[in-house]
């Protein structure tokens, strides 16, 4: 038996006037995946536990089969094992945006303009991670670089719990109100935010990057820490080889903690521009080579909800329809074994409020063995009219894999 999991992070959505009151699920052609939803178990399922985040360290890991509740220590760390990072216990990791704030006026006047930088490459934000641990680093706290705006800072003895804001969460927003305070101990962290901005702001990069009508990279914003992470090792508690195949540093973290396999592939951005046809070359070589279990994530559709990007969204996802999953549905039918497939995004990323929701999201489950009756099109609304609803997303891997 082969098992293949496709994650279209943040593919839930919400109506949309400008595409006729559809989701973009809805409104994208995706014949694929709503072929096989009319063949497969179709259904609800919550990701996210009361009381948690919306956050996709959260929701991945919980589609794995592993507890929030109880495995969960913040993303940042789960990037820094996939980075290669050794992390002592005593050190905390933080996610390390570089993001860009508003020109003019004092610091914490400034507004939120992209959680991203517009998505500026991993060469570029190099030279300002550099920047920032040249002016911030010290034996106690290093920054390293890690994909696009995306960056980890190592900190000896730092608050592993301190509550900060999400950039994305923030965008259009003046910053005052989600900056750390001294009152809640984030003096430290607000410090290095605010200096970073005057150590950012006209770097080359930056200069460059304006004379091309790009936005700079010109604050770095700290959140989501937490300490070293120990997950169950994924082959021993379900008996089958796991492989992982993400863009994204935290989702290889969670599959690397897991003992599973992570296959990078050049290409991969994590935005709607990646390398969907070497993603399913990587799945299918993957298989190959032995692989029992496949675990593809693409974050497409989440970073064009962020940036309210709705053809984007619609495009993101006929994409990784049309050359992820249609042809490695197409080799797991030609290898004559038996196949299951489960299609599902991790969590909703509305293009309304561009940010994360904790909604139920569909989900299809496919069984080369059985022919049983689905729903016409793969769809949030579909999903819920069947009646079917797992409260508990970690539980959902044990109907794919026992049953």
């Amino acid at each position: 038996m082969k098992y293949l999991v496709l994650i279209p992070d943040g593919m839930a959505d919400e109506r949309v006037e400008a595409l006729g009151n559809r989701t973009p699920m809805e409104d994208a052609h995706k014949p694929c995946m709503d072929g096989l939803a009319q063949r497969s178990t179709v259904g609800l399922v919550s990701n996210v536990p009361d009381g948690m985040v919306p956050e996709s360290d959260t929701a991945n890991m919980a589609i794995l089969s592993f507890d929030p509740k109880v495995y969960s220590r913040g993303r940042s760390p789960l990037e820094a094992i996939s980075m290669g990072l050794e992390m002592a216990p005593d050190e905390t990791a933080y996610r390390c945006n570089i993001v860009t704030l508003s020109d003019g006026g004092e610091y914490e006047d400034k507004i939120m303009l992209d959680h991203s930088a517009d998505e500026i490459t991993t060469a570029e934000a190099d030279q300002l991670i550099k920047a920032l641990e040249a002016h911030f680093g010290t034996d106690y706290r290093h920054f390293y670089t890690g994909v696009s705006y995306r960056h980890c800072i190592l900190w000896k003895d730092g608050n592993d719990t301190y509550d900060f804001a999400r950039p994305h969460d923030i965008i259009g927003r003046t910053i005052r109100d989600y900056l750390p305070s001294e009152e809640n101990g984030g003096g430290e962290f607000y410090r290095l935010m605010k200096e970073s901005f005057e150590v950012l702001d006209q770097h080359p990069v930056n200069q460059d990057r304006r004379a091309r009508g790009l936005k700079p990279a010109n604050s770095a914003w700290l959140w989501s820490p937490g300490k070293k992470p120990r997950l169950p090792n994924f082959a021993e508690k379900w008996g089958i080889s796991g492989t992982v195949i993400s863009a994204v540093d935290l989702i290889k973290g969670i599959g690397l903690c897991a003992g599973m396999k992570s296959i990078d592939v050049e290409g991969a951005t994590g935005n709607v521009h990646t390398n969907y046809d070497g993603k399913a070359r990587a799945a299918i070589q993957a298989f190959e080579d032995g692989a029992e279990f496949v675990y593809i994530h693409v974050e497409g559709p989440d970073e064009c909800g962020h940036r309210a990007e709705v053809d984007n969204k619609v495009l993101s996802i006929e994409l990784i329809d049309e050359k992820i999953l249609a042809p490695v549905y197409g080799y797991l039918q030609g290898t004559g074994e038996d196949f299951k497939i489960l299609v599902l995004p991790d969590h909703p990323t509305p293009l309304r409020i561009r940010t994360h929701s904790k909604e139920p999201v569909p989900f299809l489950l496919f069984d080369s063995r059985k022919d049983v009756q689905g729903v016409d099109v793969f769809s949030e609304f579909t999903a819920a009219e069947t009646g079917l609803y797992v409260p508990q997303g970690h539980t959902l891997l044990e109907r794919m894999i026992i049953r």
